[in-house]
């Protein structure tokens, strides 16, 4: 029996969710799950290392590390091959105090590990993922 998918953590959803080329038509679309764009955020935008964003979304390390090469791969395809890029779905929990929540720049403040300690973030046994799966990433 495989184990149950757990959630990650995110702090707010994102405001754009949607990118494409400027030139001509887009040949396809890529879609890049919800927790794969906190990743990037994270770790490209603010710094944090793999372990400070896997305590920021509530994973191990090593699932981050496999999230954000996943992200990396789908941002590389829409660059490259001028494809579209749209940010949806996903397993996740979003922080109930996600606007004013630390975390969202935690690299920056220094809290301790990357947890925000805002007091919202921390997802109960039982809490069922906001976001809905998607499997078909690659269109």
């Amino acid at each position: 029996m495989a184990r149950p998918k757990k959630c990650r953590r995110i702090c707010a959803l994102p405001v754009h969710r949607a990118f494409g080329p400027l030139e001509g038509t887009a040949g396809g679309t890529v879609e890049m799950a919800v927790e794969e764009y906190e990743a990037i955020r994270l770790i490209d935008l603010l710094g944090c290392t793999q372990e400070e964003c896997g305590a920021q979304m509530g994973v191990a390390r090593s699932t981050v590390q496999q999230v954000y090469d996943t992200a990396r791969r789908k941002l590389a395809l829409a660059l490259v091959e001028g494809r579209r890029l749209a940010i949806a779905g996903g397993d996740y929990t979003l922080c109930p105090q996600g606007e004013v929540c630390p975390g969202r720049d935690c690299a920056r403040r220094g809290c301790g590990g990357g947890r925000c300690g805002c007091g919202g973030c921390a997802p109960s046994e039982g809490v069922k993922c906001a976001g809905q799966s998607s499997q078909n990433f690659l269109k």
